[in-house]
């Protein structure tokens, strides 16, 4: 889950299912039964794939969805975070970024890294949509070190620079695709 609508989704899902919700965040979900029978999880794993979404039982994809909380609050929330991404990662999921960025490698097929600008290109460009602020303000606020930066990033990303992405008319952007 990475947004608020995909919470509201879950809760609703695992609520019409039957299950009394306590707290949905992003990538987890608490109900108040303290023990779920097997066809309790059926109906969990049915009502949240008709939603789009699965349950996680790994620990190795617990591990990965909890860095992706971490990048996406890294990203968003980065103003605040006086870690670079790995002691970020480090201080949010109390495992060892190497050890951690290979679980992520082998089960994402991307690195951590290719994730991070995945999410701050994805963050540069709801910043350019809302309009309020310069390319180089954009750049500050999204740990970029340069205005040129962020622009090389973006069109290396998305095969287009940030100004194209703005005539292109891309309001009803889509995200990018899964690399």
């Amino acid at each position: 889950m990475v947004c608020r609508h995909c919470v509201e989704a879950v809760r609703k899902a695992l609520s019409d299912a039957g299950f009394a919700v306590r707290d949905v965040a992003l990538g987890r979900a608490e109900i108040e039964d303290a023990d779920v029978s097997a066809d309790g999880l059926r109906r969990i794993d049915g009502a949240l794939a008709g939603e789009g979404f699965e349950r996680i039982a790994d620990a190795d994809e617990a591990l990965v969805e909890s860095m992706k909380r971490a990048v996406i609050s890294h990203v968003r929330d980065g103003n605040g975070c006086r870690f670079n991404l790995s002691a970020c990662v480090e201080e949010h999921v109390g495992v060892d970024f190497a050890r951690a960025s290979r679980i992520f490698s082998r089960l994402e097929g991307r690195t951590v890294e290719r994730f991070h600008i995945l999410q701050k290109i994805e963050y540069v460009k709801e910043l350019l949509g809302y309009g309020g602020a310069n390319l180089a303000e954009i750049a500050d606020m999204t740990g970029y070190s340069s205005a040129a930066h962020l622009s090389r990033q973006f069109k290396e990303v998305t095969g287009m620079t940030p100004t194209e992405y703005l005539r292109s008319g891309a309001a009803g952007r889509k995200s990018l695709p899964e690399v």
